[in-house]
């Protein structure tokens, strides 16, 4: 076997961290230009030489700059070892569904979704808070941003982290406000498809600079603005005093990875107050012009069996539909010259304005309080039917739609309204920080602890509406499987002692970390936990299929693909030694991969190369954690 096959065959180890971006950005940068590297380091002069034409003048440069910029970028780049904990009691129909809840740190959970989700998200919707002041703002740490989180969420110590707000008083206003957008922005961005886009819902406080933020990130030509008319539907009844005019909209800004990539799709669309006027078009081509040899020159007949021939200007199968859409008008008496009729009722298709007139604060609130009353309080939830809008236009029936500011899971409501009008398969995933609900609310007197208990309260209670409402078209066909549940996941440190050390351990500590990392894995970690982190870190998704079974008297854990074939074969006890045979036994099992704890092995590197050596024999890729 030649070197390069001996390559392709060696033992892989689990990565115990996301991506360090700024390592892969380096090994980009070698390959585009590879005389900027030197003795494995940058040279940053050598690319200002490379570039000179193009380079901007450092004393005079253009741009969006506020305290903490640099701070902020670092934390993006940062990799984490957090992962993420299966939370099967809070989840719903865990073996079926492809939706995600996240409970945790957005910050975080975008770097772990980098492995699998990069450039796959079709939407990412998020509602960030707008700093008036009095919005909450994430904890991070851009040093030890994981262990903050943890602390705050009182997994670490009894004393916690307590909310802060964002005040004009506490200095760096806007500061504060951007160095939490900034790398979370960042992140988004390498998540999005070539097609995809990054929608953001903001008022005036920040607008300005978001805009700008958004076109360092993504490019002035990808990133648009939309107006968002939040009385659509009628007046929030609350009248301020106002010197100059009263407020009546927000911002949505719309940022495409690639441009000329994105095409959305239109959406149906009555024109108010004129649903039932009849207006027709030409439906086949001016006479002079036809050609009888035409793939469009047939005949079709009218429900009276008239028949006419003429060159259509659509092809069988569109004239087909439109016939049973009844969107031919025969003429008054049904035997005239078919005319193509255009919809101004709920059939009418049209593209998406700037100025969007869908629903309001009001209707927002009212769509929350259908689903758990006037009692549970929640500050200005978007209306369902504005996001179901940029949904349908912006997402085919199978996409993936992101929100890593979740708040009320407005945006799981909408997913799947857009798929109970158009019979979609999409799927959501929600990321949402488990912000404590206020002392002594109804909502928390009624067992919502936090925000992200209401998330997914909510959607459990919109899929029931769902389950019962046959409003969408076949929505009772045997063939449509409308998925309205979600798997559940919490943020949590490692469950790997291994990839817990930190260079700043203190000198007095090292013995005793040392004697933890005896086992691999930590006491209080389930199978469960250390698979998905397995999983997550080697870049499968959070909605895989997975199994337990037994082979050869072993515990293992399986990855199956949808037709039930093993994608992955996984031993993961660190306590019992496997024996060769039923080593052997596992590689029978034929999966692309098998992995092993590296403990399992108990310092027999024997056993652990004539494994390797077993795998590579039948083509099976062998990896350790």
């Amino acid at each position: 076997m030649n070197e390069e096959t001996d390559m392709e065959y060696e033992i892989h180890e689990t990565p115990s961290s996301t991506p360090n971006f700024r390592t892969e950005l380096a090994a980009q940068l070698a390959k585009l230009m590879p005389e900027a590297i030197a003795d494995g380091k940058v040279d940053v002069e050598k690319i200002k030489e490379l570039l000179e034409d193009d380079a901007a003048d450092s004393t005079e440069r253009f741009g969006l700059f506020w305290p903490g910029k640099k701070r902020a970028l670092r934390a993006a780049q940062e990799p984490t070892t957090a992962t993420l904990k299966p939370d099967f009691e809070n989840s719903k129909d865990w073996d079926t569904t492809k939706n995600v809840f996240i409970e945790g740190d957005n910050l975080e959970v975008l770097k772990i979704l980098q492995k699998h989700y990069h450039n796959k998200i079709k939407m990412i919707y998020i509602d960030p808070p707008y700093n008036t002041g009095k919005d909450f703002v994430y904890p991070d740490n851009f040093k030890e941003g994981l262990d903050t989180y943890l602390q705050w969420t009182k997994q670490v110590n009894e004393e916690g982290k307590k909310l802060s707000t964002n005040a004009e008083t506490d200095g760096r206003y806007h500061s504060n406000w951007l160095n939490m957008m900034y790398p979370r922005l960042k992140l988004a961005r390498n998540l999005l498809a070539d097609n995809g886009s990054l929608v953001i819902s903001i008022d005036d406080h920040e607008i300005s600079h978001l805009k700008k933020m958004c076109d360092e990130i993504f490019g002035p030509d990808s990133v648009e603005v939309m107006v968002w008319n939040k009385e659509a539907h009628g007046s929030s009844g609350t009248l301020k005093a106002v010197k100059t005019f009263r407020r009546v909209h927000e911002y949505i800004v719309v940022c495409h990875r690639t441009t000329d990539c994105v095409s959305w799709f239109r959406v149906r669309e009555a024109l108010e107050g004129r649903e039932h006027e009849l207006q027709t078009a030409n439906l086949a081509v001016n006479q002079s012009n036809e050609r009888c040899d035409h793939e469009n020159y047939f005949t079709i007949e009218n429900p009276s069996g008239m028949k006419f021939t003429r060159q259509w200007k659509w092809g069988r199968e569109e004239i087909n539909r439109l016939i049973e859409e009844g969107l031919i008008y025969w003429g008054s008496d049904g035997k005239k010259q078919p005319r193509l009729i255009i919809p101004t009722d709920e059939r009418r298709t049209t593209y998406l304005r700037s100025i969007l007139d869908y629903g309001g604060t009001t209707a927002g609130r009212r769509d929350f309080e259908e689903l758990f009353g006037r009692d549970v309080e929640f500050s200005y939830p978007k209306p369902v039917l504005l996001l179901k809008k940029l949904v349908l236009a912006m997402t085919a029936k199978d996409d993936v739609i992101l929100d890593f500011f979740a708040g009320s899971a407005t945006t799981a409501h909408a997913v799947m309204a857009a798929n109970r009008d158009d019979l979609g398969a999409r799927r959501f995933m929600q990321v949402q920080i488990p912000e404590p609900t206020a002392e002594g609310s109804v909502g928390r007197s009624s067992g919502y602890m936090t925000i992200a208990d209401i998330a997914r309260k909510r959607i459990v209670l919109a899929a029931r509406r769902f389950e019962g409402d046959d409003a969408g078209p076949e929505a009772g066909s045997s063939c449509y499987s409308f998925d309205d549940g979600f798997r559940s996941y919490k943020l949590a440190d490692t469950c790997f002692a291994k990839w817990r050390m930190s260079s700043d351990i203190e000198e007095g500590s090292l013995e005793e970390v040392l004697i933890g990392l005896r086992d691999s894995a930590m006491n209080e970690a389930t199978p469960a936990d250390l698979m998905t982190e397995i999983l997550l870190k080697q870049g499968y998704s959070l909605s895989d299929q997975l199994a337990s079974t037994e082979v050869a008297g072993l515990d293992v854990w399986l990855v199956l693909h949808a037709d039930r074939e093993v994608a992955v074969l996984a031993y993961l006890n660190e306590y019992v030694k496997p024996s060769f045979e039923q080593l052997r036994a596992l590689v029978d099992q034929a999966p692309p991969r098998i992995i092993v704890l590296e403990d399992a092995f108990h310092g027999d590197d024997e056993l652990k190369t004539n494994l390797f050596q077993l795998c590579r024999s039948k083509g099976i890729e062998l990896w350790t954690a």
